[in-house]
């Protein structure tokens, strides 16, 4: 058996329990919440440590996270390990009537049952091992407790690449369990942690027969009544250790009298005997890796000092054994940061943890560091007024520990005004105090990053506003276009979009100048991978985005982007990054050590070594001339003196701006067609058929603001193209979801796209030529009579929607309807809309298209 041991590797661990869930009513919502999950995760969280195979910084837990942000998570966790990857997941399973498939459900889940039921806001286990196999971990672990977990073991069993991947699996295939009544975890959790959490070697190949054995001894059964029988997946020749706690070293052996009788036989000594020089040879080894990194060359010594010790006689083997010391422990910092920072603090964090100074004189870590990021707007809120439901969330809206993380000790923001947007009117209640450092740790300039064939000679790259930067690319360049991350999730985007409003008449005059069909991209870095997956956008779009970014690279090939030229607007403030200590009212049982280890991260982080990390990513110098950190080594298109840089922004200017952009232009109006010619029947029940897709994207729409209308869409008669279902003004959600409920049904008769897109745009153009609030077309369709969009019709529509200029949303309920040259793309394309096809999760993306034009939350 190959028996893989994974210490002194890169591992990583990622927990991912689903306890809180945003749908859990009939008909299409989970069983309900599981509140079991959140002790599971607690409590693998205490224990992984111990098992010295992961470090503290190398456990994720992933609170109820959404289906997008597990798979990025995903991501990026499997690209971080080359050692041991281990994935848990807690919360509900489901499969399709055939059996064939496991889909784990994330918060935003939902069910439509038919023929062929459909998992919305769930991921497919194929996907997850695909995910995982990709990644560079040399073993990985799953382990599922689900309902249905079971049904994973015959994809396992079908995987192109199993002989890396070892499952464990709650129970057996095709069968329910219960949770528990979450005052403690899940059964089988239960079992698992118990498991881990002894002293000694835990291997993988003996946890499916304990846990069953455990599980039967405890008397546990499925729903339907069967013995509960957790089940193992492996290769017969392969094998992990799990967990490595050291034995605690037994008493110093009195000299026994001579003549004494032996306490126990001679072959009971010889195993005690080399057991215990296991533990020497183990103890040894570890303390030789940090002189001899080769690990094979520290194991060889280790073996032949323990060797050499059995010469010294039975009570020198003990007394070494007795004298020997394991690590406990160390005191655990947790670190929250931007996302746009996450790579470099990362790194930053990593560094410091087997530095010097986190090191004691025994070769024992001083303390730890968990690590992770939040959007900037969610980690401000939660900070400024939501600090005393970090612990005791008062309902499921509002819960920081899931939204933003665990209670931070230190706090890396990406603007020094973030400390400020926090302290200035502070919730009086709040049981949190923030001690921001007097300057930032380092600075990179907010940049236009311009494609280099359409980017401005040198001395236009500078001295100019950002506005005038954008003008100038523009006439260069027709079809340039320019895009921002989303404000609310980073400070960088926040900043470029403060430097968009301060010149326009108003915030929506400011948003024209980036707007992009579909969403923003969250962070810089996704907006930069994101670019590349059409080459015709990516050769003439800019990027606003932190400088740094063009040195780092981002997770994407780099090979696949078009390459960039900074250009640096005067009035547009960088980023920079500030270290901010965070305090916690009663919390005061380690406050010392606690305090003691943030100064030490702190001291290590404004020194040498944290100067350092920021150089390589290409930051620069936070005082002064701000000068590039490494000016031996800039990044590609990087100019090494920028020109003027404005000065940091007073907070209140952060919020002014967040506040307008998320009402930027005032209500909104979209007018909704909904296709209910005969071929929609197939395509019509359910939150995924046309209807159910409509009223989900209400949501973000306001009650009081906004205003909307329905057409229904079928018939070929001159004049009968559309039926109007829902008047154009402000509705109550729950009217007009009635109204569409009841009033939208098939019609016998064909649909003529063409004629209904005209009509709606010639509506919308009247309806808003005196004022500039945002306007939305929105076609869900089955492209079923896409024969009348085509041709000189399909020109009359493409023409008018570049006259109008009104963006139309094309939402097709098949496969491939975005595809390249296909109607509904023309006419998204040219109304400068977004086309989604039934390739996407049709219902977040509707819903995030219609947010963008309203004003309202679901």
């Amino acid at each position: 058996m190959a028996a893989y041991d994974p210490r002194g590797k890169v591992n990583r661990a990622l927990l991912v329990g689903v306890s809180e869930y945003d749908l859990t009513v009939p008909p299409h919502g989970v069983p309900g919440d599981l509140p079991a999950v959140k002790h599971n995760l607690n409590r693998l969280r205490d224990v992984l440590p111990r098992g010295r195979i992961f470090g503290e910084d190398e456990i994720r837990v992933l609170r109820s996270p959404s289906l997008d942000r597990f798979n990025r998570v995903l991501r990026t966790t499997a690209d971080e390990a080359d050692g041991l990857l281990l994935v848990y997941f807690a919360g509900h399973g489901a499969i399709p009537s055939a059996g064939d498939e496991l889909f784990l459900q994330m918060r935003n889940a939902s069910v439509v049952a038919g023929g062929q039921a459909v998992f919305a806001g769930a991921e497919m286990f194929t996907t997850v091992l695909t995910v995982l196999a990709a990644g560079r971990a040399e073993r990985i672990v799953v382990i599922l407790d689900c309902c249905f977990a079971g049904n994973a073991g015959w994809i396992w069993e079908n995987f192109r690449d199993k002989r890396r991947v070892l499952l464990q699996m709650s129970v057996q295939a095709n069968h329910l369990i219960d949770a528990g009544d979450g005052s403690a975890p899940t059964p089988f959790t239960q079992q698992l942690v118990d498991l881990l959490d002894r002293d000694g070697e835990v291997w993988f190949g003996e946890l499916a027969g304990a846990l069953r054995r455990r599980m039967g001894a405890a008397g546990h059964h499925t729903v339907r009544g069967d013995p509960w029988e957790p089940r193992g997946r492996a290769e017969p020749d392969e094998d992990v250790l799990l967990s490595a706690r050291a034995v605690p070293p037994p008493l110093r052996a009195a000299v026994p009298a001579p003549g004494a009788a032996p306490g126990r036989s001679p072959r009971r000594r010889w195993a005690a005997l080399l057991a215990l020089l296991r533990r020497v040879a183990g103890a040894v080894a570890g303390r030789l890796r940090r002189w001899w990194p080769g690990r094979g060359t520290a194991a060889r010594l280790a073996l032949v000092l323990a060797l050499a010790a059995i010469g010294l006689g039975s009570y020198g083997i003990y007394t070494l054994a007795a004298g020997s010391r394991s690590c406990a422990p160390p005191l655990e910092l947790r670190v929250l940061t931007d996302p746009d920072l996450e790579s470099t603090v990362r790194t930053a964090a990593d560094a410091y943890l087997t530095s010097d100074a986190n090191t004691t004189g025994d070769g024992c870590r001083r303390s730890g560091i968990t690590f992770y990021s939040a959007g900037s707007a969610a980690a401000v809120t939660a900070l400024h007024r939501q600090s005393s439901q970090w612990r005791d969330p008062l309902d499921e809206d509002t819960d920081p520990q899931r939204d933003v993380g665990p209670q931070p000790d230190i706090w890396i923001p990406a603007s020094a005004a973030d400390a400020g947007r926090v302290t200035d009117g502070q919730d009086p209640h709040s049981v949190v105090t923030l001690t921001p450092d007097t300057g930032p740790l380092a600075y990179s300039p907010l940049v236009l990053a311009v494609p280099q064939r359409i980017a401005a000679a040198e001395p236009a790259r500078t001295d100019q506003g950002l506005s005038d930067l954008i003008k100038d690319l523009r006439s260069r360049h027709r079809d340039a276009a320019v895009r921002r991350p989303d404000p609310e999730f980073t400070d960088a985007a926040l900043l470029a979009t403060v430097g968009l409003y301060q010149h326009s008449d108003t915030a929506g005059t400011g948003e024209e100048l980036v707007r992009e069909p579909g969403p923003p991209s969250p962070t810089a870095a996704d907006l930069l991978c994101t670019l590349p997956d059409d080459d015709a956008v990516d050769n003439r779009t800019a990027a606003l985005v932190p400088e740094f970014l063009l040195k780092t690279g981002v997770g994407c090939d780099r090979t696949t982007r078009s390459p960039r030229i900074a250009e640096y607007p005067d009035d547009t403030s960088g980023v920079e990054p500030t270290y901010v200590r965070v305090g916690w009212r009663d919390a005061d049982r380690d406050a010392q050590a606690r305090d003691t280890a943030a100064e030490d991260f702190h001291g290590w982080l404004t020194g040498s070594g944290g100067r350092a990390v920021f150089a390589a990513d290409g930051f620069r110098t936070p005082t002064g001339d701000r000068g590039l950190l490494d000016p031996r080594s800039p990044g590609p298109g990087v100019q090494p003196t920028p020109g003027m840089l404005p000065a940091p922004l007073a907070h209140k200017s952060l919020d002014d701006t967040l506040a307008s952009y998320r009402s930027a232009n005032g209500a909104g109006r979209v007018l909704f067609l909904l296709d209910n010619s005969g071929s929609m029947g197939a395509l019509w029940q359910g939150p995924s058929g046309g209807p159910g897709l409509l009223k989900q994207s209400l949501g973000g729409l306001s009650e009081q603001d906004d205003e909307y209308g329905v057409w229904t869409v079928s018939g070929l008669a001159a004049g009968d193209s559309h039926r109007q279902l829902l008047d154009f003004a402000s509705h109550k959600r729950a009217a007009a979801e009635g109204a569409i409920e009841h009033g939208a049904r098939i019609r016998d008769a064909e649909a003529d796209p063409a004629a209904a897109l005209l009509a709606a745009l010639d509506d919308m153009a009247h309806r808003s030529a005196d004022d500039q609030r945002p306007r939305l077309i929105v076609y869900v369709t089955d492209d079923e009579d896409d024969n009348r969009l085509a041709g000189a019709r399909l020109d009359a529509v493409v023409k008018k929607a570049r006259a109008v200029k009104v963006p139309v949303a094309m939402v097709s309920l098949v496969g491939g309807g975005c595809g390249r040259d296909k109607p509904d793309e023309q006419v998204s394309d040219a109304s400068g809309g977004r086309c989604l096809d039934a390739d996407t999760d049709l219902g977040a993306g509707l819903h995030d298209e219609v947010a963008r034009t309203g004003t309202g939350e679901d």
